[in-house]
Parts: C-alpha cells; sequence; structure tokens
C-alpha cells in the first residue's frame, strides 16, 4: 500500500490515552506478547496509550504503576508495516513523559533475552540493564517463544530514571 511520505514518520503520529469504552488493540499488543492471557493480566491496573497516524493504528503502549516512584511499560509494539521509522523511539519518549506527568521518578521495561533489537532501542533510550529474571517466559507462557533464531528464556529488566 503507498502511503504518501508526509505520513511516514513519527512527526505526524498522534498518542491517544485509550478510555474505558475503547476496545483494546489485541492486534497490536499481541505483537509484543504473544499471550492474550497474559495481557489480561495487567491490562486492568494499566493506562494504554494508541498511537495514529491519521486513521491508521500504528503502535501502543502499556504503562503500569509498580509500586513507590516506578512504573512499568508493560507492552509496547510498532505494527510491523510501520517498523523501521522511528515510531517506536517516538512512543518510548512518549511513555517517559507521561509517567513523569504521572509522579513517577523511574520507568521500568522487560523484554525477552531475544530481543536483540529491543534491548538495543532501550539502551539506546537511556535506559539500563538492572536484572534478569531467569526463565521468565518458559514459567509464564505454555508455547516455546523464538525470536532471531534464539530461545526467547530470560525476561532482561531495563529502567531509567525520570
Amino acid at each position: 500500500m503507498y502511503l504518501p511520505r508526509m505520513m511516514s514518520s513519527a512527526e505526524n503520529m498522534i498518542i491517544q490515552l485509550l478510555e474505558g469504552q475503547d476496545a483494546l488493540p489485541y492486534d497490536l499488543l499481541l505483537l509484543a506478547d504473544p499471550s492474550r492471557e497474559m495481557i489480561d493480566t495487567y491490562i486492568s491496573d494499566s493506562r494504554v496509550y494508541l498511537a495514529r497516524i491519521g486513521e491508521v493504528r500504528v503502535g501502543v503502549y502499556v504503562l503500569t504503576p509498580l509500586d513507590g516512584k516506578k512504573a512499568e511499560v508493560k507492552n509496547i509494539a510498532v505494527h510491523e508495516n510501520w517498523q523501521g521509522r522511528g515510531l517506536g523511539k517516538q512512543l518510548l519518549t512518549d511513555a517517559a513523559i507521561k509517567a513523569r506527568e504521572l509522579g513517577f521518578e523511574t520507568l521500568v521495561i522487560g523484554t525477552g533475552n531475544s530481543s536483540v533489537a529491543q534491548l538495543y532501542l532501550y539502551q539506546r533510550s537511556g535506559f539500563e540493564i538492572t536484572a534478569i529474571r531467569k526463565d521468565f517466559f518458559v514459567q509464564h507462557y505454555p508455547e516455546p517463544i523464538y525470536e532471531n533464531g534464539i530461545p526467547c528464556k530470560h525476561m532482561i529488566m531495563l529502567e531509567k530514571q525520570l
């Protein structure tokens, strides 16, 4: 599908909080978390932000309060057709801004040991590795997960001070 150049970058992206009556964008959420059941365990305690370019839904992130002054990005995804255009970085920046506005001091994000591109993006965005949750994906997901030809077994946790 051809899209005009002016609609191809993060500059034209609008990110909005989903309201209670809005349907959850499971098609996007499942890009980052392959288990709808797992998504349903954290979604009710979270704020879901949907990104659009024009009328096209291009991305999503989920912001969840943790104990104290920490919030976690539990899910962040960009539709496959829109990847590689800086939208993920913009979603991450927006999550940090929203978390700071909500009074949080630290933003946490986790990703699989096999999520090479995500680890690169998060570290380039100022996140630092703080922990590894050994066998997280083996224990919490019924089917094995593979990314980049690597078994996804461990959750790499990163944090950024806001």
